[in-house]
This record gives C-alpha cells, sequence and structure tokens, in this order.
C-alpha cells in the first residue's frame, strides 16, 4: 500500500473513533425522544377516548330535555284542568249554600 492511503485511512480511523461515541449518543437521544413522543400519543389517545366516552352522554341529555318538555306540556294540561275543575266545584258548592 501507498503511503498517502496508508495516512488516509488513519485519519478515517481516528475520526471515525472519535464521532461514534457522539453519533451513539445522538442515536440514543433520537430514541429516547421517539419513547417520549410514544407515551405522549397514547396519554392523548386516552385522553380522546375520555372525552368521546363523555360526549356520548349529549344524545341522552338532548333524549331527557325532549322528556321535560313534554312532561311540562303534560303538567300544564293537568294544572288548567285542576283549574277548570276547582271553578266547577266552586261554582256548585256556591249553589248549594
Amino acid at each position: 500500500m501507498s503511503q498517502a492511503v496508508l495516512i488516509l485511512w488513519t485519519i478515517l480511523l481516528v475520526v471515525t473513533v472519535l464521532l461514534l461515541p457522539l453519533i451513539v449518543s445522538l442515536l440514543h437521544r433520537t430514541w429516547k425522544a421517539s419513547r417520549n413522543i410514544e407515551r405522549y400519543f397514547k396519554e392523548m389517545k386516552e385522553a380522546g377516548q375520555g372525552i368521546a366516552g363523555n360526549t356520548d352522554a349529549i344524545s341522552a341529555l338532548d333524549d331527557t330535555i325532549g322528556v321535560a318538555t313534554t312532561m311540562l306540556d303534560v303538567a300544564g294540561g293537568i294544572n288548567e284542568n285542576a283549574e277548570t275543575l276547582k271553578g266547577a266545584l266552586a261554582d256548585r258548592a256556591a249553589k248549594l249554600n
């Protein structure tokens, strides 16, 4: 081998040996960051599923409001009928006295 090739190989070997710890460190940091991102996505998924589960009750609330509205209408009708009965009974009681 020529002297120039031997010098180039030596320089490349030294650079590789010096850069290898830095490369391993950067790869480790990248791996840790990807694990954290994966954990954050898992937490976001759980939170999203919780929110979706809580919003399922909205349709039930709409049904409850519909039933309550119907109940109020019926209660109003009962109240009107009760007032009519009250007036009729009061008229009868007045005629008997």
